[in-house]
Parts: C-alpha cells; structure tokens; sequence
C-alpha cells in the first residue's frame, strides 16, 4: 500500500474513532509505513482529520511530512510499541468514557461478556499518568503492554493495536465496552468469567473479530458522499 493511502486510511479511521465516541479532545491513529517510519494524526481536530494532516516520522521520531507544527506528544507510545511488536501495524489511543474511568485505578480490565474479550485476554493498567513524551516512558508502556492487544493508561485514557487500522479501531470499541460493563451498574453482581471457560470460546475469537470489524466499518465510516476529498 503507497504512504498516501495509508495516510488516507489513517485520517478516515481517525475520523471513525470519533464517531464511535472513543475520543474527546485527545486521542491519535497511526499506522507502520512500509520500509519504516509511521504515519500519525496531527493534534488538529480527529473528527476532521485529512490525508494531508497526518506526520510522517521517521524512525528516530523526526516530523518528515505532513502537518509539521502539529506533531503530537505521545509519539514516542507508537514509535516504541511498533519497536517492541512486529506484529502491530496500528494503533489508535483514545479517552473513552468508561475505559477512562476504570483507568483511574490500577487493577486489570476483566473479560465478562463476548464482545469484551476482542479487546483481549488480558487489559492491565499503565501506573504512570504522565504523558508518553519521551522514549523512555514510550518504552515503559510498551513493555507494560507486552503481547497484549489494549492497555489502560492510568488516569489517561487507553490504547488497542492491531494487524490493521480497522482492527485496531474495533479493539478499542470492545475494550471502551469491556469497561462500561465491569463498571456497572452492578459490578458487585457480575459472575466472573472462569479461565477455562474463556479457553473453550477463545477459538472462535478471529471469526467474531473479522465480524466485528465489519460491522464497526459499517455503523461509523462515512457514506462516500460524506467522505472528506483525499485528492
């Protein structure tokens, strides 16, 4: 895929994030870009995010294309995670409701329903609320992360990674839902989900993923017409 496509699809999943109401004010997508570097929303607004807006960065973290002035912060959250896992080709970090909630805290995430579980098996809490500004802290997170698909930032929001942006985008739905429902509004009453049982369901976790995907694409990526001009 050419790095303008890919900044396309970045800047539409941006756009996506937002209507699936995953971001308030703060929050990027990135993606791997082929032969190194990657592609990253600038701090414009998301729900209005182009092509043209979205950094390209070299490995060493240098702003290379795109909305130079606009570079974000947290950089170095996606340069050190693509660093530390092969497997991700994207990410996207945002400030849900309830995922911001549980974050306040420093205990896992639990798995109690289907939809919960695309965000993994396991959600842990990054215990350091400051931002991810520097290589040592993207580094940091990264390892707090580990092989795990979403991770908690304590009183700062969260992030899922993925094979692919739409995956990406759909892991952090299922996690803002993993959290809405081990919220409450009885959590005291949730039957906890044994290990075991989860083993038995895990099987089918890439068919209910491929699906989810779908639909997420569906219900928030703009009709065509909508679209923003990429040319």
């Amino acid at each position: 895929m050419s790095v303008e496509r890919i900044r396309e699809e970045v800047a539409e999943t941006a756009r996506m994030i937002v209507a699936a109401g995953l971001v308030e004010a703060f929050g990027h997508v990135s993606a791997r870009l082929p032969g190194g570097g990657v592609a990253i929303t600038s701090t414009r607004p998301m729900n209005q995010a182009r092509a043209e807006d979205v950094v390209l960065l070299d490995e060493s973290g240098a702003a290379v294309g795109g909305a130079l002035e606009d570079v974000p912060l947290e950089i170095w959250l996606h340069l050190e995670t693509y660093a530390a896992r092969p497997d991700v080709s994207a990410i996207c970090r945002g400030h849900s409701p309830a995922a911001v909630a549980w974050g306040v805290s420093d205990a896992d995430l639990p798995a109690l329903h289907g939809l919960g579980l695309l965000a993994g098996r396991r959600v842990r809490v990054h215990d350091d609320i400051a931002l991810v500004s520097t290589p040592e802290r993207g580094r940091a997170a990264a390892e707090r992360l580990g092989p795990d698909q979403a991770l908690l930032l304590r009183a700062n929001g969260a992030l899922a990674v993925g094979g692919s942006l739409l995956e990406a985008a759909t892991r952090l739905y299922a996690l803002e839902e993993r959290a809405r429902v081990a919220i409450g509004p009885s959590p005291s009453a949730a039957r906890p989900v044994a290990e075991a049982e989860w083993d038995a369901r895990e099987p089918d976790g890439v068919k209910e993923l491929v699906r989810a995907c779908r639909w997420f694409a569906h219900r928030f990526r703009p009709a065509r017409n909508d679209r923003h001009d990429q040319n």
